[in-house]
């Protein structure tokens, strides 16, 4: 009895410290960050942290470009031990509610951190007799299923703002497709259509150069992005909030310790001026939340934008 005991107070031991001796000992070899097409906003994310991992933690950090969803396959079926991560975004988290895919966000992966958030520009054409979300609103009443908005793919973020806004507003506003953000943007400059969700990062040049006209800004606060500007919420539709958040993501079942560890250098490098610098001039404002406070917020965002989805019948092309 007394051997026996005294092997299950061994066990105890190694079983509360293996996770912390583990910890100490990471990173001892290179670690992958997995993010889609070069150039896009998961890559755009990924390199600065790459570069800042790199240094702070004695070993290399590469990103590796792949399709997004073979990229999210490929983290979700690595080894959990913190060496295999993913630069994602909201098509990441909500893309589940649109297709089948071969994963589960909340089942198969655990966040490290959200990383930056971008919110986007609600923006109408200068000639517009549209001045402010109010009249937006009015208008899409007054005439039910007449006005437009550009969007890119289906389930990119101006297409599931726009839905959104069309839920919570009770309004019926017409989508017209485009083949990206870009194009959907350049329709609205040419008064090809009545308005559009586009971020802040593309869409405020336009608004600075008087080609368009911006009635507010979809995140929750304003936001220096876009300095004077409103949100939709206190211009007239209480409790909206359109945002893409893109972060960074582990296998599920990674040692706790680990995700802290990695957290606690990605969010010191996310404070790093020049990284702030970095983001701020392409549209976003840094984050850095804790892997408890970011899967708090994906819960949310599963929660909130799946109705809209499911109401809508939304899926992806």
């Amino acid at each position: 009895m007394k051997s026996s005991s005294f092997l299950a107070c061994i066990l105890t031991v190694l079983a509360t410290t293996a996770p912390t001796l583990y910890a100490q000992d990471f990173p001892h070899k290179p670690i992958r960050i997995l993010a889609s097409e070069p150039g896009g906003s998961n890559d755009f994310v990924a390199r600065p942290i790459a570069q800042g991992l790199t240094a702070r933690m004695g070993q290399n950090v590469i990103v590796e470009n792949r399709p997004a969803m073979l990229a999210a396959e490929t983290v979700a079926k690595a080894s959990p031990d913190g060496y295999t991560l993913l630069a994602a975004g909201g098509s990441f988290v909500l893309g589940p509610l649109m297709r089948k895919l071969t994963y589960h966000v909340l089942i198969d992966f655990t966040p490290v951190t959200l990383a930056v958030t971008s919110p986007n520009i609600v923006v109408v054409h200068p000639t517009s007799a549209i001045k402010s979300i109010k009249d937006l609103i009015d208008a899409a009443r007054a005439k039910p299923g007449e006005l437009n908005y550009s969007s890119a793919s289906v389930g990119s973020a101006n297409h599931l703002g726009a839905e959104l806004f069309k839920s919570m507003a009770n309004v019926n506003m017409v989508r017209i497709p485009y083949k990206g953000a870009g194009p959907a943007l350049s329709a609205l400059v040419a008064a090809q259509v009545h308005v559009s969700f586009g971020s802040a990062g593309s869409t405020m040049p336009h608004v600075q150069a008087n080609r368009l006209r911006a009635l507010a800004v979809t995140s929750a606060q304003p936001t220096a992005l876009a300095p004077g500007l409103p949100t939709v919420a206190s211009a007239g539709l209480p409790g909206f909030e359109s945002v893409v958040i893109n972060g960074i993501h582990a296998p599920a079942r990674t040692p706790r310790t680990v995700v802290a560890r990695l957290h606690q250098e990605i969010a010191r490098i996310l404070s790093e001026p020049e990284v702030k610098d970095r983001f701020f001039r392409s549209g976003s404002d840094v984050m850095g939340t804790t892997p408890a406070e970011s899967l708090a917020i994906v819960k949310s965002e599963i929660a909130r934008m799946g109705k809209v989805i499911k109401d809508a019948g939304i899926r992806e092309e």
